[in-house]
């Protein structure tokens, strides 16, 4: 037996222990997965829960279908609230702070300009460095808008950066390339002790990560509900708006269904009381009721437990990675200040990921050689993360 397959036999070996013990193992047989491919763009877009599809169904025939234009009183005018309401327990906030609506490019734009609305006398914006680019896109179009100047800052460095003329900053939890977790109380704390408000981005963190608004007096947030929350391609985003603020919560899109009185029809435009003031149009109830089914999985889930399973998932593919392929770069921390991705550089960049594909293995590149593989702990096994390093070995 050569080296190379008895540390692969290890590996399996070590992979089959960890599965049989996950306590999140029954969690995968609610998802609507082919066992002949393992998948690792959770971080991009996550798998179906199996029930949705039923759900969508009789979304379709009993309430579209049945109930017609009743449905709107039945439960869907309001939707965005209680389903906020159900997200709220995963980001760390009380109930009536967030809400489910538009798109993250939307809800960002309606975030940023409300931010530094409330914020006047102040002619600055910070985004941080290595931002998602939607969130560097909307934030130019914002100071263009507003008349701020914006400047972009490496997050290690915000503390020094932000200043008494810093309106707010917008900060990716986790950034998307690397996978590194950003330190959301000791940066809010910074950006606040300025004066300034925090605005964070939650689209890598929530779902995959226990995140604490509340506690760390967090001011505003976004997130999409697509990536881990597995609401299906082009689900709804959500805002959070700290209780604190919302009475000043003053955004651009002033549509009807953030109205104080939507069916009244009015002339002038009241904002409504509460989180309900973040909407605007008229919400997609498809795709929104998707994804209120999808969040059926969360039911009984401990964030803790996901949290532990998703760095052991990481350490796992480091082990991996070490015996297998030593000496691969590899962005993300090795400590925990990570998020559920492992991010591999290969000079091969797409067409290592397209081979890949061909393998089975489902991963995403991110230029210019960023190989990147997402872990999501209510799906992703330890004998999957095998697979993928061992398909990549044997790329190489």
């Amino acid at each position: 037996m050569t080296e190379s397959v008895a540390r692969s036999r290890s590996l399996a070996d070590e992979a089959a222990a960890l599965d049989a013990a996950d306590p999140l193992a029954g969690k995968r047989a609610e998802f609507d997965l082919d066992d002949a491919v393992a998948y690792f763009d959770g971080n991009s877009l996550g798998a179906p829960p199996k029930h949705v599809a039923q759900r969508l169904t009789e979304v379709v025939r009993e309430q579209w279908g049945g109930r017609l234009i009743r449905s709107w009183n039945d439960g869907w005018w309001d939707a965005p609230q209680r389903i906020g309401d159900r997200i709220a327990p995963l980001v760390g906030a009380a109930a009536g702070q967030v809400v489910v609506a538009d798109s993250t490019t939307v809800d960002l734009f309606k975030t940023l300009v409300a931010a530094v609305r409330a914020n006047p006398g102040r002619d600055e914006i910070l985004v941080d460095a290595g931002t998602f680019p939607t969130d560097g896109y909307v934030a130019d179009q914002v100071a263009r808008l507003t008349g701020h100047a914006l400047r972009r800052v490496p997050v290690a460095e915000l503390a020094d950066a932000v200043s008494e003329r810093t309106a707010a900053v917008l900060v990716n939890h986790v950034d998307y390339v690397s996978g590194r977790l950003h330190d959301m109380p000791s940066v809010t704390d910074a950006v606040q002790a300025a004066g300034a408000f925090a605005v964070w981005d939650l689209c890598h963190s929530v779902g995959a990560i226990p995140v604490r608004l509340d506690e760390c007096a967090v001011d505003f947030a976004v997130g999409c509900t697509y990536k881990f929350l597995n609401g299906g391609p082009g689900s709804p985003a959500f805002v959070y708006v700290a209780q604190r603020h919302q009475a000043e919560f003053d955004q651009p899109l002033a549509g009807w269904a953030g109205h104080a009185d939507p069916f009244a029809m009015e002339d002038g435009y009241r904002g409504s009381a509460g989180i309900a003031r973040a909407r605007a149009g008229t919400p997609d109830m498809l795709s929104m009721l998707a994804l209120d089914a999808a969040l059926d999985v969360w039911d009984g889930v401990d964030l803790a437990v996901l949290r532990a399973k998703g760095l052991a998932l990481g350490d796992f593919f480091f082990q991996c990675l070490d015996e297998l392929l030593p000496g691969a770069e590899v962005p993300t921390p090795r400590d925990h200040a990570r998020g559920h991705q492992i991010s591999v550089c290969d000079p091969g960049g797409q067409q290592t990921m397209d081979a890949l594909h061909r393998q089975g293995v489902l991963g995403d590149f991110r230029p210019p050689d960023v190989l990147r593989f997402g872990l999501a702990p209510l799906y992703t096994t330890y004998g999957e993360v095998l697979r993928a390093v061992t398909t990549l070995h044997g790329l190489r």
